[in-house]
């Protein structure tokens, strides 16, 4: 069922339900759902409902609401209902949400014809794009002039084309520009009122002047600044017509949120580093290409300061001597690179570029923002502190300084995992310490990472760097296992091959089992068995396993090749109910699997949709038909009674009595208890709670609630059957064979040719009907009768006995077919039997094949049943269907003709011992 603000829902071929509905308003689709036991609902979309961020709270209801939908959510939605017994029901209508954007007219020239003024003597088009569902129709105007292909030779209109980025799009072309070219273009775009969506118009002034936009930047490139400044970006235009927009990007995504926009003017207030980038202006007048015009803003800063000393290369070992060659590097990330600038200083006083200290300011060989220091022929003066410092040029950033000891105790790094730290065993949940020795001076910073796979770091970096040989790893888990590399890095020591160690990591943690709890429902003498699985554990070759029943222990042992344990009860006795542990044990700890073993009845399930559940008994009581079927019936011990507890709502006493139950329940089948001498209109809290030799089951619970007992469908009631259980109706269980429902879509081969209907009353193969199966083993005069729910009548005091409250009955029939039989309908009043009750209208033979109406105008003075008699005739081709079943309040609107022959009152043996008058009429008319 659909609601909400649809345009229009409608059949398409092959019985595709399609709801169409406008962008923006509210989608509302109601799954209408019967089942026993009451279905859960899912809504689900093509594409996957994820895609579709719907409301938590619409996905598991009947009903779907999503507010002010939007284009992208049209497509397929599915309802899904299960419950636990068959195949889950799904059925779905597609949404299609209906849109038009405002178009957007532009103007170009054509390639190569450009002169020295831009719209004189020329070819020009106007390309109109608008976005839309369902497909857009353009028209042109001049002025209020239509403009069509033919009308002018000055004029050409191309059928329209789409594009994935700009959608439908229309172009007009004007050539060799004439004076009355100088005009206003309009184009309109429809989508023929659709949704009651409006046409949407544009406007574009073609004149003489007709200009593209073009705009000057008023600022350097690039432009340099301080953090903390603030920067204004001021750009105006310098022509176009019409007058263009501005507007401003920023290449590396959007503005920052701090940034200020006023006629062209961009400002942007204590700008910081993550504020750099290519900032552009654009401005459109949609004459030509939009202009665009960039500059780029660069933030100053220096910030990580590094350095690494090179020994002698020429020279196999590592260490620094004297007499040899030293090289001190330092480095450090500028912004902008070529402002950097450094200066040396020994023990703190400046130091210059001579022969023996080479300074060199920057290095093509490796990373930029490098210097090096090379001390050539090192010597004992040389010994002392070293320290680089790094600035930019202008000084507003504070300058970076690096010192470097260079002595006779400078030596390389060495790296060794102290005793005993490799493997380092813990328990996850821990933390846990994984060290690396590093010796030399200076100290090199430490690279983790990790050995055995290419796996993420505890911190979800590929690499971390520590400075004192220490990763330390808080709350350690089970997937933090494995080798961990800790190796000595370039920066800040010797620029000598790295030095390594791997340390292995092992996390014990106790076996992960399943299924962690689980509930055993089983009755006396049966056999229970049990089974616990392990999943993982760490160290998985020492496990041993413990069954218990409480806190008895029942069996015990090792694991060998298995990674499961069972236990079986073979003949359960009572003092075998009760919760089984089984913990399968580590040195790190046991995981436990939990069963508890019980023979609880399940809880039964009440069953809504009776119709009539709700009779009158005196004047101040009222009864109720109270019905529900058992869960899992077969599971435990025999239901032998059900304790019935009820209580008027907003009171605490209960009452209570015990419903006893004869033989066996079977699965779905419907138990009925009749509770009587409730006080109207008092509403009841009901409990039912199903008892076995085990004692209680779960309890279910649910509320009755008084309502006026008239029959709240007769004003209403129409049956197409097209859901099963057929609108109540029943087989009579006297008769030969049954009614069967059908659909011409889903009827088998055996279905007899050449009679029977080939769709429902209104035509569809999808649709369902009853009918009539003729075919052997039905013999003549076999009958078929189909009995409807109980009506109610309200008698009102202005009716009499005389004058009973009329009720317009009406069917469509189909009978077609050579060995057509006859068909019946009765109304069965209470207290009649099938004989009692003759038949309101008959009809006999073949009618041709079409469905036709029957309307029959009945008085009933008491509760009442419609049924309808199928007679087999004298062979195969006899199929006799009906469809939509119809009772009005109220005579017929068709005056009376064709009275049945010999259908007077008749009398009724009941305990209202009334007289009947029935009138009726026929109304046979083709659909």
């Amino acid at each position: 069922m659909h609601s909400g603000h649809a345009c229009n829902v409608e059949e398409e071929r092959y019985s595709e339900r399609v709801y169409t509905i406008r962008e923006g308003e509210m989608l509302e689709l109601t799954c209408l759902v019967t089942g026993h036991p009451r279905p859960q609902i899912r809504w689900t979309k093509t594409a996957g409902s994820v895609s579709d961020r719907f409301q938590d709270s619409s996905v598991f209801n009947e009903t779907l609401h999503i507010a002010k939908i939007q284009r992208h959510q049209g497509g397929r939605y599915y309802c899904k209902a299960e419950n636990g017994l068959g195949s889950p029901a799904i059925k779905s209508i597609r949404v299609d949400v209906y849109y038009l954007d405002e178009p957007v007219v532009t103007v170009h020239q054509s390639i190569g014809e450009a002169k020295e003024q831009f719209y004189y003597e020329r070819t020009v088009f106007l390309r109109c794009i608008a976005n839309s569902n369902p497909p857009i129709r353009y028209s042109w105007f001049r002025g209020r002039d239509v403009l069509s292909q033919g009308s002018d030779k000055g004029v050409e209109i191309y059928e329209p084309f789409f594009t994935q980025l700009q959608g439908e799009t229309k172009i007009l072309k004007l050539k060799n520009l004439r004076p009355k070219d100088y005009a206003n273009y309009s184009c309109i775009a429809s989508v023929r009122n659709v949704c009651g969506i409006a046409d949407r118009r544009v406007v574009f002034r073609l004149t003489n002047k007709t200009a593209p936009a073009s705009i000057k930047l008023l600022v350097e490139d690039p432009i340099v600044v301080n953090p903390g400044q603030t920067v204004s970006l001021v750009c105006i235009t310098t022509g176009g017509e019409p007058t263009p927009s501005l507007n401003w990007t920023l290449s590396s995504g959007s503005l920052p949120e701090k940034s200020l926009m006023k006629d062209g003017t961009l400002t942007l207030p204590a700008i910081a580093s993550e504020d750099a980038g290519i900032y552009s202006c654009i401005a459109s007048n949609n004459v030509g290409n939009p202009a665009k015009k960039s500059t780029t803003i660069i933030v100053r800063a220096l910030k990580k300061g590094r350095f690494w000393i090179t020994p002698d290369p020429y020279h196999n070992d590592d260490n620094i001597q004297i007499g040899r060659e030293v090289k001190i590097s330092c480095q450090v990330e500028a912004t902008p690179p070529e402002e950097l600038q450094f200066s040396w200083l020994k023990n703190g006083r400046p130091l210059r570029s001579s022969e023996r200290m080479v300074i060199t300011q920057t290095d093509p060989d490796i990373s930029p923002g490098t210097t090096n220091l090379d001390i050539i022929d090192l010597k004992f003066t040389d010994f002392g502190t070293y320290t680089c410092v790094a600035a930019l040029r202008g000084g507003a950033i504070p300058e970076i300084s690096i010192d470097v000891n260079i002595s006779s105790t400078t030596v390389p790094p060495n790296l060794t995992v102290p005793r005993g730290k490799s493997p380092m065993a813990v328990r996850e949940g821990d933390t846990v310490e994984l060290e690396c020795l590093v010796s030399g001076k200076p100290k090199p910073i430490i690279l983790w990472s990790r050995a055995d796979k290419e796996a993420p770091m505890p911190d979800g970096s590929m690499q971390t760097e520590t400075y004192d040989g220490v990763l330390r790893i808080v709350n350690v888990s089970r997937e933090m296992s494995g080798s961990y590399r800790c190796q000595t890095s370039q920066y800040n020591g010797f620029n000598v091959k790295p030095r390594e160690a791997v340390i292995e990591l092992i996390v014990r943690y106790p076996p992960a089992v399943e299924p962690v709890w689980q509930e055993v429902r089983q009755g006396l003498g049966r056999t229970v068995s049990m089974n616990c699985r392990v999943l993982r554990a760490h160290p998985s070759r020492v496990l041993r396993y413990e069954w218990r029943l409480g806190s008895r222990l029942l069996h015990a042992g090792t694991f060998d090749s298995r990674d499961d344990t069972d236990y079986t009860v073979r003949n359960l006795a009572r003092e075998g109910y009760g919760e089984y542990t089984c913990d399968i044990i580590n040195e790190v700890g046991p995981g436990r699997c939990t069963f508890l073993v019980t023979g609880k009845a399940y809880p039964p399930e009440f069953y809504y949709d009776t119709y009539n559940p709700l009779w009158q008994n005196r004047p101040r009581v009222y009864g109720y038909k109270l019905q529900w079927t058992q869960m899992n019936p077969n599971a435990v011990d025999r239901i032998m009674v059900y304790r019935l507890g009820i209580r008027q709502t907003g009171k605490q006493r209960w009452w209570e009595q015990e419903i006893q139950v004869e033989g066996n329940i079977q699965k779905g089948e419907l138990i009925t208890h009749n509770l009587t001498e409730l006080i109207r209109p008092e509403a009841y809290v009901v409990r039912l709670t199903p008892i076995t030799r085990f004692g209680e089951g779960d309890s279910s619970t649910r509320v009755v609630t008084y309502s006026v007992p008239i029959n709240p469908h007769l004003r209403e009631f129409h049956c197409s059957f097209e859901e099963d259980p057929v609108c109540m109706f029943t087989q009579d269980k006297n008769d030969d064979f049954d009614w069967t429902r059908h659909s011409a879509a889903t009827r088998d081969t055996k279905y007899t040719p050449n009679t029977g209907p080939s769709g429902d009353r209104s035509g569809s193969k999808q649709g369902f009907y009853m009918y009539i199966e003729t075919s052997r083993p039905r013999k003549e005069g076999d009958t078929a009768r189909l009995l409807s729910p109980t009506f109610n009548v309200a008698l009102k005091s202005s009716y009499s006995i005389s004058s009973p409250p009329a009720y317009c009955f009406s069917f469509y029939f189909h009978m077609f077919g050579k060995h057509i039989g006859t068909l019946n309908a009765f109304v069965k009043q209470k207290g009649q039997s099938t004989s009692e009750a003759g038949p309101v209208w008959s009809l006999s033979g073949n009618q041709g094949d079409r469905w036709r109406q029957a309307k029959i105008s009945i008085h009933p003075t008491a509760s009442f049943q419609v049924m309808f008699e199928g007679i087999r005739g004298p062979g195969i081709e006899g199929d006799i269907a009906i469809d939509d079943v119809t009772l009005e309040e109220g005579e017929c609107p068709d005056p009376p003709s064709n009275p049945i022959r010999g259908a007077a009152a008749h009398s009724v043996s009941s305990i209202w011992p009334l007289s009947v008058t029935l009138f009726y009429t026929v109304f046979i008319g083709l659909r």
